[in-house]
């Protein structure tokens, strides 16, 4: 190459720099921060996963740092004690949590139909069960049911039906279920109960009562940030949830490539599950959180009349004495439409 080309491209390079350094000077910074989920890695929070793999958050200018959860993580502790800006929690769970003094409000409710279901043996062992084929047959009959936040549905189920079973702990296994040492068990319709399927039981061997049919439909998984931290940082608050419904929509309609970035984390720490249970998990969890035709909620948001129905159900149960207002609690509806 000529002498006189390079000299003239060394000096169209310096020319340049000076305009590159400012323009990258220019570029804002993304603001860090972080959610943490109130349960292991799972198809359960593919959107987040998705939203962060696909660039949504850094679109709207966010470093998002996920933090797996668990049984062993409180999230909306977490939050509260500095360990995040964000947290995903169950309704039920939050609002007690605010009773107990935690500053809570939710931001978005991306779970809006409850995943509560009730198994029980429609074929069973013909020593140790009963035929069960409606709800008022599992009166006095021995049923597992989760401890703490997970128990209060089934609770309620109980009462409203009117129908008094022999209630025993569940805690991670439905053993006690399969060995047909129980004539029902708790399971959520996008995990325990395909579980179930894997371990064997068929479809036609069993009789499910979805809750939310029977008259207990409290919305479950939100996001949740402080009061304090939305009142510092609306646009922020707004940019995320944005970010976040944007990832449960593509991970609607592009499924398969979604589970690629479940199974990443999944395998990553190593927890014991299989593509085949996170498809139907993802494919489940969808149902309840974009609805179908005629449903009476709207994706993202909790409705005022949710929130008064699940408030009196945990006022039934002793769980919470004085909620706060709707408008107090809720403000995804605000933040979801700040413009960007």
């Amino acid at each position: 190459m000529h002498k006189t080309t390079l000299l003239f491209r060394a000096a169209a390079l310096l020319l340049c720099l000076p305009a590159c350094l400012a323009a990258e000077e220019a570029a804002p910074a993304r603001k860090a921060i972080r959610l943490v989920l109130h349960w292991d890695h799972q198809s359960q929070f593919a959107g987040y996963y998705t939203a962060l793999d696909k660039g949504f958050y850094e679109d709207e200018g966010l470093d998002l740092t996920i933090i797996r959860g668990g049984p062993d993580v409180r999230s909306c502790e977490v939050m509260n004690e500095g360990g995040a800006e964000f947290c995903s929690s169950m309704l039920s769970t939050a609002l007690e949590k605010r009773q107990e003094g935690i500053p809570l409000v939710e931001i978005a409710q991306i779970v809006n139909r409850s995943n509560f279901e009730l198994v029980a043996w429609k074929t069973p062992d013909p020593v140790k069960s009963t035929t069960v084929l409606h709800l008022d047959q599992l009166n006095r009959r021995r049923i597992t049911v989760w401890e703490h936040d997970f128990r209060l549905p089934y609770e309620t189920l109980f009462e409203k039906q009117g129908i008094e079973p022999i209630i025993l702990p569940q805690y991670y296994t439905l053993s006690l279920f399969l060995n047909h040492g129980a004539d029902a068990c708790a399971v959520m319709n996008y995990n325990e109960y395909h579980w179930l399927l894997q371990h064997g039981v068929k479809e036609d061997d069993i009789t499910v009562f979805p809750l939310w049919q029977h008259g207990v439909d409290m919305p479950e998984d939100g996001l949740y940030t402080s009061e304090q931290f939305l009142a510092e940082n609306p646009e922020l608050c707004a940019a995320f949830v944005r970010a976040s419904l944007k990832g449960w929509e593509y991970a609607r309609d592009n499924q398969d490539e979604v589970l690629d970035s479940v199974m990443a984390r999944v395998e990553e720490a190593k927890l014991p599950t299989n593509r085949p249970h996170m498809r139907w998990m993802l494919a489940k969890i969808l149902e309840s959180i974009f609805p179908a035709e005629g449903s009476r909620w709207t994706f993202g948001t909790l409705s005022q009349r949710q929130y008064e129905s699940s408030c009196r159900m945990l006022g039934t149960r002793g769980k919470i004495s004085d909620p706060p207002a709707f408008k107090d609690f809720v403000k995804d509806t605000e933040v979801q439409h700040v413009e960007p």
